[in-house]
């Protein structure tokens, strides 16, 4: 297909209906499917993409709104991504191009950016403010058990957990946190003197369970929820951490789990994420922050 055409398709919004042309998109790129995260993403966010005329997607990209749903605080950019026949001709420019004009001129936008990616959304005016490195493996239990009391969560933690992760994420996720019940395997909190000082859970992706998010008051809870988690899985375990976080890569890295890469946390219309970056540990999922 020549540029002039693909330049002349309509972008649209795609709706849950189009999760298994998003999954075939990941697929066709050489991601896994992960409809599980694409059912999430189009349920609570927002999909952009380009229908191709011989069937399947040209190109899309999901983007979740923080905040009022008048008015966000900030909006997370994820799952950018152009079909193999079409790359290269400009098409994934545009479409950012478009959720940058109609979402970037009043509200804050941030990414997780690869380093394929990294160039486009420079060009685009992001800027890099931080670095996650992706570590995977199976997690292998050491040393004596944590000090630190950890449970499932329950019906009635739900409000603690979305006030909690609103004081560390810094905008407000409840469409997000309250979904985590039925979309994570597990949802675990650390637990003193009856108050929350931390939360995770761990969800499904292909043959993995994934870590995220990951909240917590200090390293020692982080690793507390870590360690529960992994305690009732036998898949291997991802997780993607703030390279801030030494002590927390470390413990992971002796425990069995592997770098696998890095990607660059970028920022538009702000110099950094709002909120307190010592608690926050890992994100759901770098798609949505």
């Amino acid at each position: 297909m020549s540029t002039p055409l693909l330049a002349a398709l309509p972008i649209r919004r795609l709706t849950h209906r189009d999760l298994l042309a998003c999954a075939d998109l990941s697929e066709d790129r050489g991601w896994p499917r992960e409809e599980h995260k694409w059912g999430l993403l189009l349920a609570a966010g927002k999909g952009y993409g380009i229908d191709a005329p011989d069937g399947g997607l040209v190109t899309a990209c999901v983007v979740t709104e923080y905040g009022s749903p008048q008015r966000p605080d900030l909006c997370a950019i994820g799952m950018v991504l152009v079909a193999e026949r079409h790359a290269r001709q400009g098409v994934g420019r545009r479409l950012m191009r478009h959720v940058v004009t109609e979402t970037g001129t009043t509200t804050p936008l941030t990414l997780y950016a690869t380093p394929n990616g990294r160039p486009l959304y420079e060009e685009l005016g992001f800027k890099v403010t931080g670095s996650s490195e992706m570590l995977r493996g199976h997690f292998a239990a050491e040393g004596p058990p944590s000090a630190v009391a950890t449970r499932p969560a329950t019906g009635e933690d739900l409000a603690s957990l979305v006030q909690l992760d609103k004081e560390v994420f810094g905008v407000d996720r409840t469409h997000m946190i309250t979904r985590l019940p039925a979309f994570s395997d597990q949802l675990r909190v650390a637990e003193e003197d009856g108050r929350i000082t931390g939360y995770a859970a761990v969800w499904p992706n292909m043959n993995t369970h994934v870590v995220g998010p990951l909240i917590a008051r200090d390293t020692e809870t982080a690793k507390a929820l870590v360690a529960s988690l992994a305690a009732r899985t036998d898949r291997p375990l991802r997780i993607d951490v703030d390279v801030r976080h030494e002590d927390l890569l470390t413990w992971l890295k002796e425990r069995g789990l592997a770098s696998v890469t890095f990607t660059s946390l970028m920022t538009y219309g702000i110099p950094d994420l709002p909120g307190d970056w010592t608690r926050r540990f890992a994100p759901l999922t770098v798609a949505a922050g």
